[in-house]
């Protein structure tokens, strides 16, 4: 890409998390185009802590940073974005339950969801971030 290209948008797809100097890799972007669609795993829960599951997202998706909601938002802010809308993906709503473990997790989720989200996202995980930023 030449460094004189501009875009309307950019997508930005489950990648920072991978990148070593992360505030400086969303900095970068800024000036590649007017909005930015980031995808960002919240890999920090609760849950994840207590079973220790983010080492394992580590080997398995090679994850060097670990996310909640707040710091999701605060590197974007650090970056020099202005954060214009943000909602939560819930990917558990489309993976069939196949053992009754897998059942009971995703009815868990579906009503800590229903009551309150950020409360499910914090307390047990499971999902990501879209954040339409300027």
């Amino acid at each position: 890409m030449e460094e004189d290209t501009y875009f309307d948008s950019l997508l930005c797809i489950d990648v920072f998390e991978h990148v070593e100097d992360y505030i400086g890799f969303v900095k970068t972007l800024k000036s590649k185009a007017t909005y930015k669609i980031f995808h960002i795993p919240l890999d920090i829960s609760v849950l994840s802590v207590i079973r220790g599951s983010m080492m394992s997202a580590r080997k398995i998706s090679g994850h060097i940073h670990y996310l909640t909601l707040e710091t999701a938002l605060a590197t974007l802010k650090d970056g020099g974005y202005e954060v214009i809308y943000h909602f939560y993906t819930t990917p558990f709503d489309d993976l069939p339950g196949k053992t009754v473990k897998a059942k009971i997790a995703k009815l868990l989720r579906k009503v800590l969801y229903a009551v309150s989200r950020d409360l499910m996202v914090k307390l047990v995980g499971g999902c990501s971030l879209i954040v339409l930023s300027k």
